[in-house]
């Protein structure tokens, strides 16, 4: 019977506390089960991307003496494949070809031999680029070195066999040379072997006409490998997987017992991967989690608010003969009404808010359910600890001591008396100083190792930020209050007018409640901003990792028999473009070794692409381009060239590029002015940048391989019109950033986070939305006698209306100020520790005004709507405020 009342007492007179609590919990299983949605589809798509990016799974290379089709019935004994052939592999002395009555010589090179129907292989190592896919077809820099097109004949320098002559059939690009050209068995340690610069490709049936008698007297230059496209029954954890695919390439090896050695591309892939979700999943947990935290601070706040009333709701009820077990039966059933709504709600405001603002679906698979079911834990707990353990501990103490009001000085907290808020901003300070001069890794994912580590103890300096500034604020916030006393009546004057001496002594009695609820607010704009800011920043900076891809917004690349340049005045017209540059790329050796070099106009490169201070040595992007400027026969070179050949500044450097009139590289001097680390479109190791006028005239040839276009309208529509205006001549492609942002090398930088930004940001807002709101409604309710007292004392609804709002607004503002710094401080401590995540990192954070002015419009907005409902309840009935009990029966 008593139960009954008790639940409809709670649904007719507790209905606003239930829903509030219900929301806390509701919040904060939401959060939690969108986090994992957001973890569990990352690593799957990230798993994904990295399995069907990769053109060959296994490149097998087979021992001198074994066979070739013993190998192939290993494999389809052991794995499911969908693809598997053999390639042949042959060393050449070089490639001549007679041209324009020039003879023209590359050094060594390679020849492949495909199968009958290399149908896979056209697919996914080849992009053709002149002539036909089928035949002798030669690669774009060995026809460029030996200046020949289709048609032409070139003749192969066979090792220990006399030379041997093939007429081109087509010109091709070989995007996958890295792993096609690998040095498969080579040490895990060893350094990545570079691809050949010339390649020739043959039909099988001709490359065994050609190099079966070189196999004969020097077998040790030619091989065979038998590349496998195998079927992906894998786990969507990149760390699963990558142990999968070890073991399955561990049972190849076990199954043609030194016959031959698996090249495991798909392991290597997903061997970076992992790397990349566990940097993933600290983002998401480290962005998220507080929002968690705030959830539940909001849940026991809106509890804590009605704490004086539960104590005499439980005095009374012990007075009339109720035992603690059944106090506790009904706070127990209250508890249990929460968590249910609670935990429903959330689940539901979940699946709804990943499906419609993150665009993800709630997948229902094992990671899912594992964090479903840890946001249910949290949600019955948190519905416990707020609800049965304060009635608890409250129905231990007698009723009369429960009664009892405390008279005389407060102590004050322990946290106060040991100094904690400094302690903590001193661990964060100290974590972050060695964070920022130890070169620490973040993720420590070995290569070729199955176990992986995060070092979660970086996170000590975020946290300890957080937690220190926002104990230090409740500090500054209690000091104020409790001291400032009639100096803090100037801030309530434009308010209260005459009564702000007596509002700014109500706010120093009550400074416990409103520092607590400043700092609450603060807190939830902390978060809010912290998000905001660090999730721009990183989506800003992937679209500057993508423009670091393809030099700008539109990239179009040509060869240098076909420039795009040529078509340099049509380019510009496109609509919408605001910038266009050309650039030369060219190849050029620094001794033996061949790397590429590009031409710029260093005053308007910036222009058309961001010159961003990380690219060089020097940390400046401006002296460094002014510098190269200044010096015509200038050249940046990159930092392992610079190691390797033990330059420095001011050397002169002797390069050797190939000139257009006689197409052989002739030795032209440089200076060294200064180290780039990276630059638009340039690979990752070695290349070198100088000016394209001293280049041109140099080589003989002003073509610029390269044109990059900067446009204020679609990257998209601009890109269609360039393939359009360069059509007609070969070997053009046409590339937008947009669609190098979804496919560049970092699985990490690809996923996308403005999804789990927009959900971070409606739960910010959410939360801020019910501190600054619902804890302010609740809290100035439990002094709603007191409103009632000064009305029927005859105080004017204005004078009434004065002690609400100038609390209210001192609330709000304060705890907006104090959010907004904590909120960037801590924001900037995420960017450095997450340098990792960024390539290049960020050169300042990106600061997302209009989701600020958004915020404050919201917690503005919600503050009105309390105090103006609040100024209600103190208007009405004021006798019946003054009697009430505050009970059920």
């Amino acid at each position: 019977m008593m139960l009954s009342i008790w639940v409809k007492g709670l649904l007719r007179r507790r209905i606003g506390r239930l829903a509030g609590t219900m929301a806390g919990v509701a919040l904060t299983v939401a959060l939690l089960s969108s986090l994992g949605s957001f973890i569990s589809d990352s690593n799957a798509r990230m798993t994904q991307k990295a399995i069907h990016s990769l053109p060959v799974d296994w490149q097998i290379l087979l021992a001198p003496g074994a066979n070739n089709q013993t190998i192939q019935n290993a494999v389809s004994g052991t794995t499911p494949y969908t693809e598997m052939y053999p390639v042949g592999y042959a060393d050449v002395a070089s490639f001549t070809a007679v041209t324009g009555g020039t003879t023209q010589t590359t050094g060594a090179g390679k020849v492949l031999g495909l199968p009958k129907d290399p149908t896979h292989f056209m697919q996914a190592e080849v992009r053709p680029l002149l002539g036909g896919t089928q035949g002798v077809l030669i690669a774009q820099q060995t026809a460029a070195n030996l200046h020949v097109t289709v048609g032409d004949t070139v003749r192969i320098e066979r090792i220990s066999a006399a030379p041997a002559e093939v007429k081109i059939d087509g010109v091709i690009d070989l995007p996958e040379a890295d792993s096609l050209f690998q040095a498969v068995g080579a040490a895990p340690s060893a350094s990545p072997q570079a691809p050949p610069d010339n390649v020739l490709v043959l039909p099988n049936a001709v490359y065994h006409q050609i190099f079966d008698p070189q196999a004969e007297t020097r077998p040790d230059t030619v091989t065979t490998q038998v590349h496998v496209k195998i079927a992906h029954p894998l786990p969507s954890d990149p760390n699963a997987a990558f142990a999968e695919a070890m073991q399955m390439a561990n049972h190849v090896e076990a199954e043609i017992a030194g016959s031959g050695t698996v090249g495991n591309n798909l392991a290597a892939r997903l061997d970076g991967v992992r790397e990349d979700a566990l940097y993933a999943r600290t983002v998401f947990l480290f962005l998220g989690l507080p929002g968690a935290v705030l959830g539940v601070l909001l849940t026991v706040a809106i509890t804590a608010s009605g704490s004086a009333r539960r104590r005499q709701e439980q005095a009374l009820l012990r007075t009339r003969g109720a035992s603690m077990r059944q106090v506790l039966a009904l706070h127990g059933t209250e508890a249990l009404i929460i968590t249910i709504g609670g935990i429903a709600a959330g689940i539901l405001f979940a699946v709804i808010t990943s499906k419609l603002i993150a665009a993800i679906p709630l997948a229902w698979n094992a990671t899912t359910i594992i964090w479903l079911a840890i946001a249910s834990f949290v949600g019955f707990m948190l519905s416990v600890y707020s609800v049965v353990y304060p009635a608890w501990m409250e129905a231990r103490r007698s009723t009369v001591a429960s009664l009892r009001t405390s008279v005389g000085r407060q102590r004050k907290p322990l946290w106060r008396l040991l100094c904690l808020d400094w302690i903590l901003l001193a661990v964060a300070g100290l974590f972050y100083w060695r964070a920022a001069n130890t070169g620490y890794e973040l993720v420590l994912a070995p290569e070729g190792v199955i176990k992986t580590s995060v070092h979660y103890e970086q996170f000590i300096a975020p946290l300890g930020l957080w937690i220190g500034g926002a104990l230090l604020l409740l500090r500054l916030w209690s000091i104020i209050l409790e001291q400032g006393g009639g100096k803090l009546s100037f801030l309530f004057r434009p308010i209260a007018g005459g009564l702000s001496h007596v509002v700014s002594g109500s706010l120093s009695r009550q400074k416990a409640l409103v520092a607590k609820g400043t700092i609450l607010i603060a807190l939830a704009f902390s978060f809010a901003v912290s998000t905001s800011v660090f999730n721009m920043t990183y989506n800003g900076q992937a679209r500057v990792d993508a423009e670091l891809t393809n030099g700008s917004d539109v990239n179009v690349t040509g060869t240098t028999a076909a420039p795009p340049d040529s078509k340099l005045a049509e380019l510009g017209m496109i609509p919408g473009v605001k910038g266009i540059q050309s650039m030369e790329h060219r190849f050029a050796f620094v001794g033996n070794d061949l790397q590429d070099i590009y031409g710029i106009d260093p005053r308007h490169i910036g222009e058309v692409s961001t010159m961003s201070d990380f690219y060089f040595g020097n940390g400046n992007a401006k002296a460094t381009l002014d510098e190269l400027a200044n010096t015509p026969d200038g050249v940046l070179v990159s930092q392992e060239t610079i190691s390797d050949f033990q330059l420095k500044t001011g050397d002169r450097i002797n390069l050797r590029l190939q000139n257009a009139i006689d197409h052989q590289y002739h030795v032209i001097p440089f200076h060294l002015v200064g180290m780039v680390k990276e630059f638009p479109t340039a690979p990752k190791d070695s290349f070198l940048v100088a000016n394209s006028s001293y280049i041109a005239k140099q080589t003989g040839s002003d073509a610029a391989e390269v044109v990059l276009i900067r446009t204020n309208g679609s990257p998209v529509q601009a890109a269609k019109q360039a393939a359009d205006i360069s059509s007609p001549l070969t070997g053009v492609s046409v590339t937008e950033i947009g669609s190098v942002e979804k496919t560049i090398s970092s699985s990490l930088t690809s996923i996308s986070l403005r999804g789990l930004s927009d959900l971070e940001i409606l739960y910010a807002v959410l939360i801020a939305v019910g501190f600054t709101g619902l804890i302010l409604a609740l809290g100035l309710t439990e002094r709603r006698r007191t409103f009632a007292i000064i009305s029927a004392l005859g105080g004017t609804k204005k004078q009434v209306g004065s002690f609400l709002w100038s609390e209210g607004l001192f609330m709000l503002i304060g705890g907006a100020i104090s959010g907004i710094v904590l909120g960037f401080g801590i924001a900037y401590l995420f960017v450095k520790i997450l340098t990792g995540v960024f390539d290049p990192p960020p050169e300042a954070m990106a600061v997302p005004w209009i989701y600020f002015i958004e915020l404050l419009i919201a917690s503005a907005v919600s503050t009105v709507i309390a105090i103006i409902g609040l100024r209600r309840i103190a208007e009405r009935q004021l006798v019946q405020t003054l009697r009430n009990t505050n009970l059920f029966f």
